[in-house]
């Protein structure tokens, strides 16, 4: 097995003699190359032991720490570029970087979704089969309360008030923030509990918190939620380019079209800066009301 420091020279040399890179880019590269390798070190990885899943973490925990956007963008770069490499190469079967999503930079507008798109989406699970009751119910919570990937795949059983229709969320920096649910939301997931117990296999130790499992009873991940969305995506006949944070972008902008106030589409979406959510005025001129459950599509007789 060639050792990670010998990948990374002949890394080196692939960027100057096949790429072409500039220096700076390769510099950079190597730079966010080795950050990577000691941040899987420390889980006891090697560089071709990587996973999407691990990888996915990786990027996580950058955008976490505030790395500015460009800087995420070429981190991001850097390790697709290395791992397309040891594909080429043989080194590795899979290329584990192929999910990884490169930030936005600037203020370009986020891909959106209709309710048309979102309806046939939904409409391509099989709802007589417990996984595709599932998976339903994680789309229309995505788009019913405008999760981040990450806090749906840790959201607790507990957190999830369905009588009174609101979850509790543990955001970036462990900020908990209250969250209204839609009814379409509420019903779907009423009926994944109904099922799950009796359809899935027994709950992984230390999963018992969790509201939504895999099939092998340990809770989602990030990647597998890709897949659910992008799966009903494609046979919808949806031919954007999305990801579940799409489902977020879809939820904010519906409901400033729907009236509600910026303000609380900020606090919904557990937004630090005001900024951040102005991106979505682009889609709205009309004045800005202060409900939020009656401007929500799901919410006015759709699903």
């Amino acid at each position: 097995m060639i050792s990670d420091d010998i990948l990374c020279q002949n890394f080196k040399a692939y960027m100057l003699l096949e790429r072409g890179y500039s220096e700076n880019t390769r510099i950079a590269y190597l730079s966010d190359l080795v950050r990577l390798h000691q941040w899987l070190a420390e889980g006891g990885y090697t560089l071709t032991m990587a996973t999407p899943e691990v990888l996915a973490d990786f990027v996580f925990q950058i955008h976490d720490i505030g790395v500015s956007q460009r800087t995420q963008a070429r981190i991001v770069a850097g390790v697709k570029a290395f791992y397309h490499y040891l594909k080429l190469e043989h080194l590795i079967s899979e290329d584990p970087s192929m999910l990884l999503e490169r930030p936005a930079i600037g203020r370009s507008l986020p891909e959106v979704l209709s309710v048309e798109e979102i309806d046939a989406m939904c409409a391509t699970f099989d709802v007589a089969d417990p996984l595709g009751v599932r998976n339903r119910a994680i789309l229309e919570t995505l788009y019913g309360s405008g999760l981040r990937v990450s806090e749906l795949c840790m959201l607790e059983e507990r957190l999830v008030n369905l009588a009174d229709r609101f979850l509790i969320v543990s955001g970036k920096g462990n900020k908990e923030r209250m969250v209204p649910m839609s009814d379409t939301a509420v019903r779907w997931i009423e009926e994944y509990i109904a099922v799950r117990d009796s359809s899935y296999s027994a709950v992984k130790p230390g999963n018992e918190a969790y509201l939504f499992f895999n099939r092998r009873g340990a809770h989602l991940s990030r990647v597998m939620v890709f897949y659910i969305v992008r799966d009903a995506a494609e046979a919808a006949g949806v031919t954007k380019t999305i990801s579940p944070h799409t489902m977020r972008h879809s939820f904010a902008t519906h409901m400033l079209e729907g009236g509600a106030n910026l303000r609380a589409i900020q606090q919904m979406l557990g937004h630090t800066s005001i900024g951040t959510t102005e991106m979505y005025l682009h889609m709205d001129t009309t004045r800005l009301r202060s409900e939020i459950l009656n401007c929500h599509p799901r919410n006015r007789g759709r699903g």
